[in-house]
């Protein structure tokens, strides 16, 4: 990392008598100020430097087409609400801080493709800017000086009046998607062969990408709904730790069970098959799988595995085939989990009742007229858990755009909520959600997709994340330009011609290079086969419903879509993350000490220093003295009277002593 810290630790250990090494290849994994490179070159450590060379990944590659900037502690920032007047100042000094800091990781994985992208962000029309960006008078411009004239309108006062409205605007994807843009402008500038193809390489028909930077807010329905395609059940249900770790109790060749720990990846082939799938549709896919390899491997006679509990049995018995014996229990045990966990939640009727107030009809098309009839008895229920029923209220609030705080105060008796848990549920007024409404109040004006009816789909399973119609609204050219304006230049209707990707004549940097590892096309490949490519970013967490519609609409659109956001959430973890966003934080999982107030502006390179600060090591201890010879008087005197008892245990301790240092002595120089 490119900190003061790590430049002058490497600067130490060429500075001594007494050199560390005989040289230094340095990868920084974001870009190094110039001012510290400088510093480097005019070092002791100048001469043995052998190459510094910035490779621009400082952000997390989860998945295939998914990456995160493991940044959880973001949500609150964006989004948790001062307490003070005075302290809406220092706050949106933070999220500016916080912005700029995740635009420089987005640029990152920009500059890792090879894309120079149109930048889309997502302006929302239902509610004002949120959190710190909130308009304040600590943080508003002074208004413009008025004048008696009236034919002065705000364009006629100048920059003044605009900068007084403009704070109106400033949604937290609007200030990122004009930071990335800067980031990637002043990157292009260093590097000009950055975004660019030779002439011949398939890649130079590739259309230039486009970057899409939503928020949380655009879809507050995903992170509350149960989902029932693998993956995103398995991370509901399941106690799987940071998305891929989860352990289970495996039975190993001599019939013994033991906990084992299973990383969830890309590397596990049956796990990449399913994960997008219905639960039934995955276990029918593993069971047919697991029937497959009897038959291929003649391991087994008779008929194959009718039930989870007959694959159960049977793995039992193929201790020759160790992996494949992982795999398959791995995902038996998981399935089993999540169809027990169903059933015992009542998750049928729960789930029944979160689709109504998501989708607004009920599966047969028609609307929920019966929904509260059929929701206080799940409210009411001691065998459904309170954060299901955490999950149906928050739902039912959204599907009404808001109920009388009468109404509201009754659901939290039916559900006998607790106070943390009733924070959960009003923490959505931070979010840009109405949760309180009078008889006079009118709907609010935010821009709803239309949920498309398929005949094919499971009943559980009938909303969509809003990201998939912003997605294909996108791709076929139909998304409202107010609702997602572009931070600079459109694409134009007619294709862009190739000379726009081809290289410009060469110059070599230094010290700033593109990255050469990020996805290439296949040898041979041909231009059909160079597919084009779409970035997305979510603010405030991304779902793993959304990362399947990704995945999905890849294969629809044919392009390369990638998620990335700044961190994954399940619903347990985004409920836990709204009882604290009104305490800034204080005892989240994420930030259990809440955010650290800021005093003052600092700099793009203070903030990495105390961001990634860390403690050198503790020096080695001091070797021991030489052991000097004691006079024999007083030796005698300190020499304590020994009985022969302590006498033997002495000799046999002294012995001993001198055994393990000659053991000791022997390892040391064998090794």
């Amino acid at each position: 990392m490119p900190t003061t810290q790590n430049v002058e630790r490497i600067i130490k250990d060429f500075s001594g008598a007494v050199k560390q090494y005989a040289g230094a290849h340095l990868f920084f994994i974001d870009g190094l100020e110039d001012r510290w490179l400088e510093k480097l070159m005019s070092s002791p450590a100048e001469p043995f430097l052998r190459v510094s060379r910035d490779v621009y990944l400082n952000f997390w590659a989860t998945e295939a087409q998914a990456f995160s900037l493991n940044e959880p502690g973001l949500f609150f920032s964006l989004y948790s609400p001062p307490k003070l007047d005075i302290a809406f100042k220092p706050a949106r000094i933070r999220i500016e801080e916080d912005l700029r800091f995740a635009s420089k990781m987005i640029a990152n994985v920009c500059i890792t493709l090879n894309e120079f992208p149109y930048i889309r962000y997502y302006m929302p029309t239902h509610h004002a800017p949120l959190g710190a960006l909130k308009p304040h008078a600590e943080t508003r411009p002074p208004p413009p000086p008025e004048s008696s004239s009236r034919w002065r309108t705000g364009l006629a006062r100048g920059a003044e009046a605009r900068a007084y409205e403009a704070v109106e605007g400033d949604h937290a994807t609007k200030l990122l998607a004009f930071f990335v843009q800067t980031n990637l402008e002043e990157y292009k500038k260093l590097n000009p062969e950055f975004a660019v193809y030779p002439r011949n390489s398939p890649e130079a028909s590739r259309p230039r990408a486009t970057l899409l930077i939503t928020d949380r807010t655009m879809d507050m329905i995903a992170p509350y709904l149960h989902e029932f395609t693998y993956q995103a059940m398995a991370n509901d249900l399941l106690p799987i730790e940071k998305g891929n770790k989860y352990t289970y109790k495996f039975q190993s060749s001599v019939g013994a069970y033991e906990d084992k720990t299973a990383t969830l990846s890309d590397s596990d082939t049956v796990w990449t098959e399913v994960r997008h799938m219905h639960m039934r549709e995955a276990i029918d896919k593993l069971m047919a799988d697991f029937n497959k390899f009897l038959q291929e491997n003649a391991v087994f006679k008779g008929e194959g595995a009718a039930s989870l509990n007959d694959m159960k049995e049977m793995l039992a018995n193929l201790p020759q085939y160790q992996e494949q014996r992982e795999k398959f229990s791995l995902h038996l045990n998981m399935a089993q989990e999540c169809m027990a966990i169903f059933e015992r939640d009542k998750l049928p009727l729960v789930a029944n009742v979160e689709q109504n107030c998501a989708t607004g009809v009920t599966a047969e098309g028609k609307s929920p007229k019966h929904l509260v009839e059929e929701m206080v008895p799940l409210l009411d229920s001691r065998d459904v858990v309170n954060l299901n029923k955490v999950r149906i209220v928050a739902l039912y609030i959204q599907h009404r755009d808001g109920v009388p705080d009468e109404d509201r105060r009754r659901l939290y008796q039916h559900a006998r909520l607790s106070l943390a848990e009733q924070d959960s549920v009003t923490s959505l007024t931070h979010m840009g959600v109405r949760i309180t409404r009078t008889a006079s109040d009118r709907d609010t004006n935010k821009k709803k997709f239309k949920q498309k009816n398929n005949e094919e789909e499971y009943e559980l399973s009938r909303y969509k994340p809003v990201l998939k119609m912003v997605l294909e609204e996108h791709n076929a050219g139909k998304l409202d330009n107010s609702l997602f304006p572009y931070v600079k230049e459109a694409p134009s209707a007619a294709p862009l011609p190739s000379s726009l990707r081809s290289p410009p004549p060469q110059q070599t940097s230094l010290r700033s290079q593109k990255p050469s590892w990020h996805k290439a096309p296949r040898p041979g490949a041909s231009q059909s086969e160079v597919r084009g490519r779409l970035i997305v970013f979510i603010a405030g967490g991304a779902t793993y419903s959304e990362l399947r519609e990704c995945y999905q609409l890849s294969n629809i659109l044919n392009k390369d879509i990638y998620l990335g956001s700044t961190h994954t959430i399940t619903p347990r973890h985004f409920m836990d993350d709204m009882k604290a966003l009104g305490l800034a934080g204080v005892g989240s999982k994420s930030l259990p000490n809440g955010m650290r107030e800021r005093q003052g502006q600092r700099s793009p390179q203070e903030y990495y220093d105390e961001k990634y600060f860390s403690q050198d090591a503790p020096p080695p201890p001091p070797p021991a003295p030489a052991s000097r010879s004691v006079p024999r008087e007083r030796e005698r005197l300190q020499a304590p009277r020994l009985s022969p008892a302590n006498s033997a245990t002495s000799t046999a301790t002294t012995s001993s002593v001198k055994d393990e240092k000659k053991k000791k002595k022997g390892g040391l120089f064998r090794f």
